[in-house]
């Protein structure tokens, strides 16, 4: 696992930006992939910190995307953080996700939050605190 890599799961181009910057201000390198089945090719072979995913996305759903991360091991300890506009399926999957939030997200809120989920932080307390 990457410490200090956030891939960013987002078919929308602007939102995509946004959010690495925010990740990129707490400190991560980011990399951003904008349909399912580029993601899905990418994790194969790597593992990140953070996984920002909307769930609506081209190829591949997210649903099936974090299904996959849940059911393999080697992602135990990567943190995902849905990122949708869609409350209804936020509502299903938010006990897959560590967290859930609902679009319109913003700079600040995404950039504290990773910042919290740094390596070295104690993010359990601080995440159970704000939800």
């Amino acid at each position: 696992m990457d410490e200090r890599y956030a891939m960013i799961i987002e078919d929308n181009e602007d939102l995509a930006i946004i959010f690495a910057e925010a990740l990129q201000a707490a400190g991560f390198e980011t990399g951003i992939i904008q349909d399912g089945e580029t993601a899905v090719a990418k994790l194969e072979a790597f593992i990140p910190r953070i996984i920002i995913l909307d769930l609506h996305l081209p190829h591949v759903s997210g649903e099936e995307i974090l299904k996959g991360i849940r059911g393999d091991e080697r992602f135990d300890e990567t943190r995902v953080i849905i990122a949708t506009a869609d409350p209804r399926m936020a509502d299903m999957l938010k006990d897959e996700a560590d967290l859930v939030l609902l679009k319109p997200i913003s700079f600040g809120q995404l950039r504290d939050l990773a910042a919290r989920l740094a390596p070295g932080e104690s993010s359990d307390s601080q995440l159970s605190s704000d939800e």
